[in-house]
């Protein structure tokens, strides 16, 4: 439980810490462009504008670490229930926030360092009251399911942001979070692992469930916070992200609480992704210096995963 634990928050700093420096690439590319330019007839950014973002070292090294971060979730949704390392994961919200004030020169309101209290006092009280994990066997046409709910999931989300632009925002980022939960459904049920076997994990459908979750569930998460609100946007990660594959956890794969602190473990949930989305929904930076504002106000906003 304790490995699996500090797993989940050393993927939670990788992903929080990614998308800051991230953020500060997509900012430094957003300065050299055009006013307008890099945006489809639907208001949506084309691939040309997110290349370039890219391509600025911030943007790698947050990539990196992006990728870093993937394999630690992976590892503690193997090792943690999934209502609990899905939760921690998402956390990186606040790791984000924190580090904005120092790297992206963001104030933080009263109502945020409120939010990100309750998110880690949130925690406190799902790892108290969490116990064992379930199991990692499913039937095969749950792998089968999976695979063809996440290709239904990315396939939707890209059409949406094609043709309806900035009004698909939090479709979007919703899509984005259950693709992330995919994902952490995947790598748990994930045939192959133990003992390992090469042709068993490249047999199962999950594997490819889990590529595509992970590279769709970015892109349309990027997309979703350069085309509408920062906060609407990342509050419907957060949720898709955490409720559906901890019910999930709970109800098919056995995911359980400690004896008689179920109680704890729900009101843990809650207040956690409670806490989460208000980080998001507050983070819009009324507080900050009106100079640091001016000179961000046409900047993209901060990625979070």
């Amino acid at each position: 439980m304790l490995i699996g634990l500090l797993t989940a928050v050393a993927a939670s700093i990788c992903y929080g810490t990614g998308s800051v420096l991230q953020a500060v690439g997509s900012r430094k590319a957003a300065r050299s462009s055009e006013a307008g330019a890099g945006v489809t007839q639907h208001g949506g950014p084309n691939l040309a504008s997110t290349a370039k973002a890219a391509m600025t070292w911030e943007f790698i090294v947050g990539t990196i670490l992006d990728f870093l971060g993937f394999g630690l979730g992976a590892l503690a949704a193997r090792l943690l229930p999934l209502f609990l390392s899905q939760t921690v994961i998402s956390a990186n919200l606040v790791i984000t926030a924190v580090l904005s004030v120092k790297m992206l020169g963001i104030r933080l309101t009263r109502k945020e360092w409120t939010s990100i209290g309750v998110v880690c006092g949130a925690l406190v009280l799902l790892a108290t009251a969490a116990g064992h994990e379930g199991g990692h066997h499913a039937a095969a046409a749950t792998h089968w399911w999976l695979l063809a709910v996440t290709v239904l999931i990315i396939g939707g989300g890209t059409v949406a942001v094609r043709f309806l632009g900035g009004r698909a925002a939090i479709l979007a980022g919703l899509l984005s979070g259950l693709a992330f939960g995919a994902l952490g459904v995947g790598v748990r049920i994930l045939d192959g692992i133990e003992p390992f076997s090469l042709g068993a994990l490249l047999a199962d459908p999950a594997l490819y469930a889990i590529f595509l979750a992970g590279t769709g569930g970015m892109y349309l998460h990027t997309v979703a916070l350069q085309i509408g609100s920062v906060n609407g946007a990342t509050a419907a990660l957060v949720v898709g992200e955490t409720v559906l594959p901890g019910a999930i956890g709970v109800l098919w794969l056995g995911d359980a609480s400690r004896p008689g602190l179920a109680w704890l473990a729900v009101l843990g949930f809650v207040l956690a992704v409670a806490g989460a989305v208000a980080v998001a929904w507050f983070g819009n930076h009324e507080g900050a210096d009106p100079e640091t504002e001016a000179n961000t106000k046409s900047d993209p906003p901060v990625p979070v995963h």
